[in-house]
Parts: structure tokens; C-alpha cells; sequence
């Protein structure tokens, strides 16, 4: 299996359950890679939709993606605190010089006081109906929504208190 090497540039590249390209975010520095994680950086980088729309992200973020959840988060520096986007979405692949999963419309946006909003259940159950989810793929996202709230209860993984504060000062490492 081939993983990113640490300081290097990837992209990323989320797709929709029937193969089509969802968005590209253009450059994320690699932090950390293992067989199973990989944690990366990034600040003000290109983001193009899959209607060719593009956009720049507006602060920095660190991104978490694991091999075995069904969830990525992506954790954006703010100057009154960190707010986390955890999307509800495959495992990721490496695959050409990019990470890559499937997007499932759920979203969860933490703030910085560590409440929780579920995002876009709508979208969910209209493309869940549209591109015929697998019902086993349904259950396994409900499942992870639920891990995915423990986790920030609990400040797990990236939402523990010193998880940004190591990552963000290694990817400002690189910067400099």
C-alpha cells in the first residue's frame, strides 16, 4: 500500500456515491501518514467544484482521514476559537498523488465551545433515494454519526485540546 510521504503536497478529492467528482481542494500538506491516518495541512488553497466553480479556503485547517472511519474532519483556525467540519464520508484511498472518499451529504459543524449541529439530512435522504444507497451503507453512517458525536463529547482525536495546537505548529513548521 502506498502512503503519502510527511511534507509533501497532495490533493484531496471527494466524490458522490455514483464515481462523480464532488471537489478538489489543491494542496494539502502531508503532517503525518501511516497505513491508516493521515493528517495534513493547509491555509488559503484553491478549492474547484464539480461544476468548475472554484473558491480559496480562508484560514488555516488541519485535515484528519482514517482508513477505517467513516467520517474526515476538517479542523479551521479561527481567530475566536477552532470550528470543525466533520464530514460523513467513505474511508479514504491514496491513490495518484491524492487522498480520496466518497462523500455522503451528512455533515457535523462543531464550534469552538464544542456544540454540534447534524447538517444536510436532507441532501442525505434525497441522494440516499437518488443513487440508491445500499442499505448497509445507510447503517453504517448512522452508525458513525454516533461515534462521531462520542468522539467530540468526549474531545477525542482531533477534537482533544492539544490535537490542533501540536498539528498546527508542525504545518507552520513547513511554511517557514
Amino acid at each position: 500500500m502506498v502512503i503519502p510521504v510527511e511534507g509533501e503536497n497532495i490533493q484531496i478529492h471527494s466524490y458522490k456515491h455514483d464515481g462523480n467528482i464532488h471537489r478538489v481542494w489543491d494542496e494539502t500538506k502531508i503532517l503525518k501518514a501511516t497505513r491508516h491516518l493521515v493528517i495534513g495541512g493547509n491555509d488559503r488553497t484553491l478549492v474547484t467544484e464539480s461544476d468548475g466553480r472554484t473558491w480559496i479556503t480562508r484560514e488555516p485547517a488541519i485535515c484528519y482521514f482514517h482508513t477505517d472511519l467513516w467520517f474526515n474532519i476538517i479542523s479551521m483556525i479561527r481567530e475566536d476559537g477552532i470550528y470543525y467540519y466533520c464530514n460523513l464520508g467513505s474511508p479514504y484511498v491514496y491513490d495518484q498523488g491524492a487522498i480520496k472518499y466518497i462523500d455522503y451529504d451528512l455533515d457535523i459543524k462543531v464550534f469552538p465551545d464544542m456544540t454540534y449541529s447534524l447538517l444536510d439530512e436532507d441532501e442525505y435522504e434525497f441522494h440516499r433515494m437518488q443513487m440508491k444507497y445500499p442499505d448497509v451503507i445507510d447503517h453504517i453512517l448512522k452508525r458513525n454519526v454516533d461515534k462521531l458525536v462520542y468522539w467530540i463529547r468526549q474531545r477525542k482525536g482531533p477534537f482533544s485540546p492539544d490535537f490542533i495546537d501540536i498539528w498546527y505548529e508542525r504545518f507552520l513548521m513547513y511554511r517557514s
